[in-house]
């Protein structure tokens, strides 16, 4: 199966992909992955890509298209994968398109205000990677590797009201563009409840079920 997670940044459809990967056995690629492995390159297009970020912008799509295209030929994606991030607009889903087919699309509900408070309480090991919340870990130093945490650039309030009004301007329209394959789920419970909805539009699609 070939799966698009939509959703709005911090809506939680990285944490419901994790759990699609393991109870389907897809792939998941995630540009914001693709992206902040990149930038840690020393290359004129990780300098770029870096500064994009940093200032809540989306990646322009003629960068993000080859990016998702060298990643979803790789052989792990032959049987299918899960596209959490890609695409954000009409133009990148077009794109999309002419590199493959999709199966069907995931839209994760969740308000701005929960976004909000989710994302500006998140906090990040700079070496390894590791991400906490602060609603349930309250020690300023990696469990992991002991290093300081960090509060990145793009998980800062005025960032992430950005990074949502840029979601809401160029990523609603595919709303529109997928309605033949769209399946709705609010994140509001818990992600436990959120994914038995997914699972079962997920099982009725792959038996090429499609009423939902």
């Amino acid at each position: 199966m070939r799966i698009i997670l939509l959703g709005a940044p911090g809506s939680g459809k990285g944490t419901l992909a994790k759990k699609i990967t393991a109870e389907f056995g897809l792939p998941q690629i995630s540009t914001g992955d693709l992206f902040r492995a990149i930038v840690k390159e020393n290359s004129p297009l990780a300098i770029k890509v870096k500064q994009i970020m940093e200032s809540g912008a989306l990646v322009p799509d003629e960068i993000t298209i080859e990016i998702v295209k060298d990643r979803i030929t790789k052989p792990d994606c032959k049987k299918g994968f899960i596209l959490d991030g890609f695409p954000r607009t009409v133009a990148q889903a077009e794109a999309l398109e002419k590199i493959s087919s999709i199966d069907g699309v995931i839209l994760v509900e969740l308000s701005n205000d929960i976004i909000i408070e989710r994302l500006s309480a998140r906090r990040t090991c700079p070496k390894c990677g590791e991400i906490y919340s602060t609603f349930d870990y309250k020690n300023e130093m990696c469990s992991k590797c002991n290093t300081k945490l960090i509060q990145r650039d793009d998980d800062k309030p005025e960032t992430i009201r950005h990074r949502l009004e840029v979601y809401d301007k160029n990523t609603a329209p595919l709303i529109n563009f997928y309605s033949d394959k769209l399946f709705k789920v609010s994140n509001e419970q818990k992600i436990e409840e959120t994914f038995k909805f997914v699972k079962t539009f997920l099982e009725r699609l792959e038996a090429k079920n499609w009423i939902i």
